[in-house]
Order: structure tokens, then sequence, then C-alpha cells
């Protein structure tokens, strides 16, 4: 788009916040159900060209990745902010009917999933809380939530959304919390590697682009530099790599190393920024059946793969105990579900050249599946080591061994994950559910201790990315001079101010060995394999199903996808 057109744009955003703000919140309420109805005509579309454009073709069996962390994520997120706008133009609050607790060190809790009884059965065993930052009681939870919409007749201005290029509900989600948390409306620069989209998402956000409160553009990194410094922009939001924040922030060369000493950005507006990092997986030792086993080693195969590896939240680092006696087992059960995981193209740009730099770094590394990805199996160093300070963002998977068992295993690989581990975005911890009625408060003060802003507990972030209510985000503290993970929050459809990190919780086993934990303890669900699990052998049926369900609420269609859901 020529600088002319950026500024006729912004000229109708600038009448379009006026407009905005003059919505009631019903209205606003209103204008979402409209977005649900294009949304829901556009989804086929969207997870095609969101599938071609990433190189799977109509019969890959993890063609579903798209329609989940496509459409299904962003309506998701459509409704869950609608039942927020009713709740408060009805004169209530968005955390009314919410369990709320305690956690530990002094913060608040909130139960933000399940919230309705279908997610009991799509998503069975699978539980949300988000904390909140110490101190922050009950009443000032309740009294703040809301954020912008206890105000909506207040103008945010303009807020320009820098699209990530990766997953394609991303840009969307970002566009919805500029709207609704901020009362900005928007200027959506896509990424280069989603301008195929460019047409269904012009269709799918329609009912927020006539009226001027969205508009979408495509260019490269100087459409982006004239925007980021254009008048007409009052706040930035970018969801990408820390290296683009920096550039964004301080400039380049050494005019930008002499700016960041002297604390003078060359960005003169509010930032916000979501960067990625290095994931941990934490695998707690217990007592684990070769079924157990199995699993979850498809489980971290599948946090690595998913989407080629091109994830902010992809699992990077497995911290294991050296002292378990299942130690090996497990790793080669591990290296058999990474290698055996279905193989497509490494598509995002750079791919290539970071798979090999590890290879590089890691000359023992193993390589798999057709020396298309690389598994590093390591010792904890004197000093971090290339897997532990760099986000590959490509299919490499390391193994790092540290002593003990128990909650002293538990404590040191909270540690390492803290102070070794490059970022703060998501952590993940797997355990056995006889190993953490064990350890009892020691897996809760381990969770408190894990400085994350999305940690899973037998799940995979994703989950937390996924799930509206919770909220996405590094934990608290970036700044521009030390970003790391990012500044600041999203998704959080109760729009909950004062937010720490969300925590999501799974069943260590699916169905049917989940009807152990009725008997012995743990979390009972009724979900086989996960569809979103790379080894899935009807996820994407599946996860077509489940998108096709939230747009249409079709109870004989989602009992046909619950079946084929037994049979992954």
């Amino acid at each position: 788009m020529p600088a002319p057109d950026i500024d006729v744009a912004l000229d109708d955003l600038r009448e379009g916040s006026r407009a905005w703000t003059a919505l009631t919140l019903s209205q606003r309420a209103r204008l979402l159900g409209r977005v649900h109805a294009t949304m829901s005509d556009t989804a086929p579309d969207w997870a095609a060209a969101a599938a071609q454009s990433k190189g799977l073709d109509p019969g890959h069996p993890l063609r579903g990745e798209e329609w989940l962390s496509g459409p299904y994520g962003a309506i998701e997120l459509v409704d869950a902010l609608t039942a927020t706008l009713h709740r408060l133009a009805g004169g209530g609050n968005p955390l009314d009917g919410v369990r709320v607790g305690s956690a530990p060190g002094g913060r608040v809790r909130v139960a933000a999933f399940p919230l309705r009884p279908i997610d009991s059965v799509l998503l069975s065993g699978f539980t949300g809380e988000v904390w909140l930052k110490p101190g922050v009681t009950e009443a000032e939870a309740r009294e703040r939530a809301g954020l912008a919409q206890r105000s909506p007749g207040t103008p945010g201005g303009v807020g320009l959304v820098l699209g990530a290029g990766n997953v394609t509900s991303i840009p969307v989600a970002d566009v919805l919390y500029e709207l609704f948390a901020h009362n900005r409306v928007v200027m959506l620069k896509l990424n280069p590697t989603q301008e195929a989209l460019l047409p269904v998402f012009t269709r799918a956000l329609a009912p927020l682009i006539e009226p001027g409160f969205l508009r979408v553009i495509a260019g490269g990194p100087e459409v982006g530099a004239a925007l980021t410094t254009h008048r007409g922009i009052d706040h930035v939001h970018i969801t990408g790599s820390a290296a683009t924040f920096e550039r964004i922030v301080w400039g380049d060369g050494p005019q930008a190393r002499r700016r960041r000493r002297e604390n003078r950005p060359a960005l003169k507006k509010p930032i916000t920024a979501e960067l990625g990092g290095v994931s941990p997986i934490i695998v707690v030792p217990g007592e684990w059946s070769a079924a157990d086993i199995r699993f979850q080693a498809e489980h971290i195969a599948t946090m690595r793969l998913q989407n080629a590896g091109h994830n902010c939240i992809a699992g990077q680092v497995v911290l294991i105990s050296r002292d378990w006696p299942q130690r090996g087992q497990f790793l080669a059960a591990l290296r058999g579900a990474y290698d055996r995981a279905p193989t497509r193209t490494s598509w995002y740009p750079g791919s290539a050249e970071r798979m090999d730099a590890a290879a590089a770094a890691y000359p023992d590394a193993l390589w798999c599946a057709d020396g298309t990805r690389l598994l590093v199996q390591t010792e904890a160093g004197v000093v971090p080591g290339p897997i532990e300070e760099t986000e590959y963002f490509a299919p490499v998977l390391g193994v790092i061994s540290l002593p003990g068992v128990g909650q002293q295993f538990l404590d040191a690989a909270v540690a390492h994950a803290n102070e070794r581990l490059t970022g703060s975005l998501g952590a993940n911890i797997l355990i056995d559910p006889a190993t953490e009625a064990a350890l009892g408060d020691g897996v809760e003060r381990a969770l408190a201790d894990l400085r994350y802003g999305a940690i899973a507990i037998n799940a995979w972030t994703a989950f937390v990315f996924l799930t509206p209510t919770l909220t996405w985000s590094a934990f608290p503290g970036g700044t521009l001079q030390d970003v790391g993970s990012g500044i600041g929050i999203v998704h959080n459809a109760l729009l909950l101010d004062d937010v720490e990190r969300s925590v999501a919780r799974g069943p260590f086993r699916p169905f049917p060995r989940s009807l152990s934990a009725l008997v012995r303890g743990g979390r009972f669900s009724v979900l086989p394999k996960p569809p979103w699990f790379v080894s899935s052998r009807t996820g994407a049926t599946v996860s077509e199903g489940f998108t096709r369900f939230r747009m249409h609420r079709r109870w004989p269609a989602l009992a046909k996808t619950m079946l084929r859901a037994f049979r992954a």
C-alpha cells in the first residue's frame, strides 16, 4: 500500500474511532455476533488457504492444525468476548459465576476454564486458571474486570498490529484485543508469510472493516517501518522476533547502540509485544507404565513438531532426571515418536539456516525423519548452551539431564528453566498422578516459582493460547531495555487486570486409561488421544469437526466427530 493510501486508511480509522466510542456495549456484542457469522462463512477457505501456504495438501494428516490454530481459535475468542460484553451490558461483572480462589504467594486465582458445559465435553479433563499478581485482592479483581469496556465512550486512539507470520489466528486475536481491552481501532499489517490470507481476513472481518474500526494491509518491512513512525499511529503491538522488536524500538547500526546506552528509543510511542523464547518441558520422574511413556513421548513430539516447529510456544528443551530408572526407556520412546511423526515442509523463512546452526553447535546430535529434524542430547554445562539460549523456530529438540528425583528434581528443573533458558513465555510439566500426590504442596510451590506467563501441567501451553478466557503473555517484567518474551498480554476474554500468568492442567492419561483416575486419583477424561497430537490418526477430521461445531452448534455432526475422536 503506497504512503498516500496509508494516510487515507488512517484518516478512516480516526473517523472510525469516533463511531466506535459511540457504540453501546449491547451494540458491540451484536457486532461480534456478525463477526462470528462472517468468520464461520469464511472458515473453510481460511483453513484451506493457510494449509496451502504451509505446503499441506488436502490429504495431509496434519491439515487439521490449520483449523484449530486459525478459525477455531478466532471464533472461540469472539464468542468469549461476546459473553463478557453481555454481562457488562446487563449491569454485571465478567467474573459473575466464575469461581475465584487463592493461589500460593498471596495471589488470587480465577477458574477461567471451563465456563460452559460443552467445554467439559469437548476438552474433558482440562482446566485453566488465571493467576493475578501478588497482593491483588478478589474485590480489586472484580472492580477492574472489564478494562476499557467499563468506559466504552473513552477513545483509545489508533493501534498498529504487526501481525504474526506463523499462526493465522494471532493477527485476528490481536485486533480484537486492541478493540475490546483498549478501545483502539486498528491498522493490521500482515506478515509477508500470510499475505495470501488478505482476502480471507477481509471477508472474515468485514463487520469491523465496513464501519472503519479496522483496516488490513499487506507489505514488507518498509511498510511496517512507515507505519510505526507514522503520526497517525498511537500504539504499536507486534508478535514476532526479539530482533524485529529491537529494530522498531532502537533502530539499526551504531545509532541504535547509542540510543540504547542513553535510553532514548527511536520509537516515540508505546509498544507491546509477544516474542517467544525457549520453552522447557519438565519431565518429573515417577513409575510410568509403557503406555504412559509412549503417550507422553508423543505429547512432547507434538509440542516440538506442531506447525513444523514454527511456534513461539514450541517445546524446545526437555529437562529430565539422570537418576530416573526409566530414563533410558523414555528417551528411546521419545526418539521413536520424534522420528515417526508425519513429515512436512519446514516452511518458515530461515528454518534451514537455523537447523544448520544447531547442527554445527551440536555435531553429535541425532538427525531424525530422514534428516528433517534434529535431536540434541546433552548435560547441563557451566554456562547455558545454544539450545538453551536460541529459539530455533524449527524442528530442533533438546534433552538436558539434571540430577535428583522427586521434589529435589522438580526444584532443580524450575531453577534451570528460570535461570538458564531464554524467555518466559511458556513452560510445560509432565507428572504422573501418584508422584503429584506424593509431592503435595511442593507442586503448587514449584508453579509459583516458575517465572513464565503460561504453565501447563500434563498439557501443552498451546492449550492456554487457544483458550480465550485464559491470558497469553510473557511473565511480567519485560522492558524496552530488556524485553525478554514480551510486554503486555492478549486474549484475556474476561478482560482481567493485574494478570501475572495462566495455568492449564490436563489428564496424564487419555481414555480409556484415564478410568484409573476414578479409583487411584488423577484426572478423568473421555478424550482418547487429543486431536492436536501429531500422531492422531483422525486429528484432521476431528479438528475440522470441532471447529464446525463452534461455528454452527450442530449436535448431530458433533456426535459423529466425537466417534471419530475415539478412533484417534
